[in-house]
């Protein structure tokens, strides 16, 4: 479902840390941003958990099957862009 993708759970809405923000995170998902391939959503996830993140919905959106597109809201968290 590609609106969850890009909107998120409106009732139930994530608030980023910028810790999370590291630069592996930001590599990862500037990289997936750019090239339009989502793959390393795992990946992203093992590194926002690193970095200290422990939001369920963002790791699981993250390690779940997707589909995942550019404009995904925990992309867009990761880049600063909403």
């Amino acid at each position: 479902m590609l609106l969850h993708d890009i909107a998120g759970n409106p009732f139930r809405p994530v608030a980023f840390d910028p810790e999370w923000r590291t630069s592996t995170a930001v590599a990862l998902a500037q990289q997936m941003y750019e090239s339009r391939d989502f793959g390393a959503m795992p990946i992203l996830a093992d590194a926002l958990q690193d970095a200290g993140c422990d939001s369920d919905d963002m790791l699981s959106h993250c390690r779940g099957p997707g589909p995942h597109c550019r404009g995904c809201w925990v992309g867009d968290l990761v880049l600063g862009k909403s």
